[in-house]
């Protein structure tokens, strides 16, 4: 099993149920799929940096997942026959980026908290 990063950006003509109905589904066939899944998390509606079928802005979604190779075919085929996926990008993780992630999830970047320990 290797570690995956997707991240997919949703049509922003959805309404919040929708969305999330969307990214539930991708979940699904990871899960049906024997992946397990580390971390999720939806960014909202952010803008994008070029117009992607004349629209300007997305709901984006980040998923985290530990899979077999062979899933990878199986999900992006699913982003494929959506029409609600404009873009989607899945990476392979190497141990630095598994030890980034980790450390993101902990807070370990927040600037906050560092602002609060130096106060």
């Amino acid at each position: 099993m290797k570690n995956y990063e997707t991240v997919f950006i949703l049509t922003p003509v959805l309404s919040d149920d929708q969305m999330k109905d969307a990214a539930s589904k991708f979940k699904k066939v990871l899960t049906e799929g024997g992946a397990k899944i580390i971390n999720e998390e939806s960014w909202g509606l952010k803008k994008l940096a070029y117009p992607i079928q004349h629209k300007k802005t997305g709901f984006y979604h980040l998923v985290e997942f530990e899979a077999e190779p062979t899933l990878i075919d199986t999900l992006e085929t699913e982003y494929r026959r959506d029409e609600k996926v404009m873009r989607f990008l899945t990476t392979a993780l190497d141990k630095h980026a598994i030890a980034y992630n980790e450390k993101r999830r902990s807070g370990a970047f927040n600037k906050k908290k560092e602002e609060e320990v130096a106060s």
